[in-house]
């Protein structure tokens, strides 16, 4: 039996990541990909372009992960979204958090580290903010508060949460012939809803939407195929490198924002390594701060005034507990999560959605003349 050079390999998947998500931050500086963009522009302006993009990248992402798990490429249920326990209130609350607190924020967790690259200052207090409540959120006293609460409202299955797993034995079907024939179902739904307008076939939009889904494959394969060891040196056990959660991971940018700012600090502390969330979150600055630089769009924000640095420290915050609470962001349950058919993910996502539309009426309120002055 060959014995697997942990750290070689772990180099490796680190270096893959960082790749994907370098060429994923790129791609989405320059099309405008962003989920909380995608609600406003469907409430405000009647566009429903960005929607249309999300919706073919989660599409894209949904039959991607069906037919790498059918092909036995990765093991869907290696991954936390499809655990047997189902947060249900944590998962609602959570998710309306975290789209009021985008709204205010302007910006979800992925595309404030596409703002960091472009030069924006306020991404950069949003970055810290948010990490450092999500860090209390998971480890902290908004962690006790959130398990002593929301958390005790749950549902256990017999089997994983996923729809595969759940209707497989109803509906008489192997599971793994049932994951393939859902996937490719909800996943083409997806795809066809975001084609139907013809309008939207732009190159910009159809990059935007296919690179997107495939991103968040290429990182499921990462994780789940390249990074799992079948029997770790150490502990002859199975193991996935180099992933916080020890389990198969793809990408949010929620978390990870919390272990960035751990590593940052504690950084002569050898326990602390670097993880495939915290290469991910450098990936996808660095690779819009190259675009922003090529096409000479680099420049310097900063807040306008009292009432919007309030906005976006409040809605960081928000997106911190949000986050947490809801076991992801709009790209790790909105994506990554929804690719693999967890139910947990198919609630959370009209949860950001509902959560974006409130904090969008509360911002059009705020700007309302105020009839008594």
């Amino acid at each position: 039996m060959d014995v697997v050079d942990i750290s070689s390999l772990s180099k490796s998947i680190l270096w893959a990541t960082f790749a994907i998500t370098f060429l994923l931050g790129a791609v989405m500086q320059k099309t405008g990909f962003c989920s909380m963009g995608a609600v406003s522009d469907v409430f405000i302006m009647s566009s429903w372009d960005r929607l249309r993009q999300w919706f073919l990248a989660i599409g894209v992402a949904m039959i991607g992960f069906a037919l790498m798990s059918y092909f036995g490429l990765i093991d869907p249920l290696k991954s936390f979204y499809t655990s047997s326990k189902f947060l249900w209130l944590s998962t609602i609350v959570g998710s309306v958090l975290f789209g009021f607190g985008m709204v205010l924020a302007s910006g979800c967790g992925s595309k404030t580290l596409i703002r960091i690259g472009g030069g924006n200052l306020k991404s950069i207090i949003v970055f810290m903010v948010l990490g450092l409540t999500a860090y209390m959120t998971m480890r902290g006293f908004l962690g006790v508060i959130r398990i002593n609460t929301l958390d005790t409202f749950f549902i256990v299955f017999n089997t994983p949460q996923d729809l595969p797993s759940l209707l497989s034995g109803p509906l008489g079907m192997s599971r793994p012939t049932l994951h393939l024939f859902l996937g490719l179902i909800i996943g083409l739904a997806f795809v066809t809803f975001a084609l139907a307008n013809k309008a939207f076939w732009t190159v910009e939009n159809l990059i935007a939407g296919v690179a997107v889904g495939l991103a968040i494959c290429a990182v499921w394969w990462v994780s789940g195929n390249l990074g799992c060891v079948a029997e770790d040196p150490n502990t002859l056990e199975e193991v996935f490198l180099v992933t916080n959660s020890g389990r198969m991971e793809s990408l949010s940018f929620v978390a990870p924002y919390a272990y960035s700012l751990d590593w940052l600090m504690m950084y002569s502390d050898t326990s602390k390594v670097l993880t495939v969330g915290i290469v991910a979150v450098l990936g996808m600055i660095l690779g819009p701060a190259l675009v922003s630089v090529l096409t000479r769009t680099f420049r310097w924000e900063s807040f306008r005034n009292s009432e919007d640095t309030a906005n976006h420290l409040v809605g960081a915050a928000l997106m911190g507990f949000g986050g947490v609470t809801a076991l992801g962001c709009t790209v790790g349950q909105g994506l990554s999560g929804v690719s693999t058919l967890a139910i947990g993910s198919l609630l959370a996502l009209p949860g950001f959605i509902f959560g974006a539309y409130l904090g969008l009426r509360y911002l059009q309120l705020r700007l309302a003349p105020n009839p008594c002055s």
